[in-house]
């Protein structure tokens, strides 16, 4: 006599499962199986608990992606010896191409600051962009039309990254720890912030210390300061 013997799974040792379990179950991998399919064909796959994390193309040899989130950046451009503040930051969720972003970051802007743009200062990926008509764009490394002030003005153009590469480190904006799109647009939005206030920090120690010398200066006598030098 001959007996067949199975490997019991622990699905039979659990029991039967509910319907309701079992549809519950359906739903949540149904949903992961969209979740995996549709970013599969939109690129890498991002992390599991941030799905609205993108892969961002770089074109660099050393880095060719990023994970997270476009941030555009506006500063000045003239040179200040307390810094450059940022005007405008917005997070642009769903990758999209620099040149068109170029349009509303100049409206709001304009918006914000009261003041018309006169001329617009933008890296190389920004070829294409929707700028209005009446705004002068120049891109790094262009040659055409771009001489005398524009020329000194364009160079300064890569002052800029010194300014991104503070709010990452500083700021927290390489590493966003908020939840969702609200979460990324607050994230950049207080990073600015963040930086700003530091400039305006940093200016305030300054003039603090000239008040305290001058105070000290007026209250101590000339020989005992010609003494301490």
């Amino acid at each position: 006599m001959t007996r067949a013997w199975r490997k019991p799974s622990p699905r039979h040792l659990a029991g039967p499962a509910k319907s309701a379990d079992r549809s519950s179950a359906n739903a949540a991998g149904s949903s992961l199986r969209r979740l995996a399919s549709r970013h599969w064909r939109d690129g890498p796959p991002p992390t599991w608990h941030a799905p609205e994390t993108e892969c961002i193309g770089k074109g660099k040899a050393h880095k060719p992606y990023e994970f997270g989130v476009k941030v555009s950046l506006t500063t000045t451009n003239k040179r200040r010896k307390g810094g450059q503040f940022i005007l405008h930051t917005k997070a642009l969720p769903g990758n999209p191409y620099d040149g068109h972003t170029l349009k509303e970051v100049i409206e709001e802007t304009e918006t914000l600051t009261g003041r018309e743009i006169e001329r617009a200062y933008v890296d190389e990926g920004y070829r294409g962009h929707d700028a209005p008509n009446p705004h002068r764009v120049f891109k790094s490394g262009q040659k055409r039309g771009v001489h005398g002030q524009i020329k000194k003005e364009l160079r300064r153009r890569s002052a800029i990254e010194a300014v991104i590469g503070h709010c990452k480190t500083d700021g927290h904006l390489d590493r966003n720890f908020l939840k969702g799109r609200d979460g990324d647009q607050i994230n950049a939005v207080m990073s600015a912030v963040g930086y700003n206030l530091r400039l305006i920090l940093k200016w305030l120690r300054k003039l603090l210390r000239r008040i305290i010398a001058a105070i000290w200066a007026a209250i101590t006598p000339r020989s005992v300061l010609k003494q301490a030098y």
